[in-house]
């Protein structure tokens, strides 16, 4: 048997690697100017960079503060939970009685207000109607009275 390393297109492991590696950046590269971003998509990219990476630092900042602040408040929560507890479902129930007493204030306004304007055109129709009417019978009585004074 032949030994492979003999063969003319024999190219060493190390050599075939970094021909395919210069191959893959060679298409890279292609891709890269067939595609290359434009000016303002590159000004937009180095100005949002920043601003995100300043608010996903404010976002760890955040998060820290807030385990901080519940490992130092635990001790203080268990410690006064008879007093916390009671407390917190007192301002609950009147936060919800409040709310739904505007709520129900609101909802009747608002049924008040329908009825209201309800009312008036209803009036409004009427009274077009009593007008026509009271014109009638005025033009009637001027009729009559007109035949009286002729007669």
């Amino acid at each position: 048997m032949a030994d492979p390393t003999q063969r003319r297109d024999y190219q060493p492991p190390q050599q075939q690697l970094q021909q395919k590696g210069q191959e893959a950046v060679d298409s890279f590269k292609s891709f890269l100017h067939e595609k290359a971003p434009s000016t303002s998509q590159v000004i937009a990219l180095v100005t949002l960079f920043p601003v995100g990476a300043f608010l996903l630092f404010l976002a760890g900042l955040a998060l820290t503060g807030s385990v901080l602040g519940l490992a130092v408040t635990a001790p203080l929560f268990v410690i006064f939970s008879p007093v916390i507890v009671p407390a917190a479902l007192t301002i609950g129930l009147a936060v919800t009685g409040f709310l739904a007493s505007g709520a129900f204030g609101i909802t009747g306004l608002s049924a008040f207000s329908w009825i209201v304007t309800r009312r008036a055109r209803e009036m409004a129709r009427d009274v077009g109607q009593k007008t026509k009417e009271a014109g009638q019978e005025v033009s009637g009585k001027a009729r009559e009275a007109t035949r009286a004074t002729t007669t």
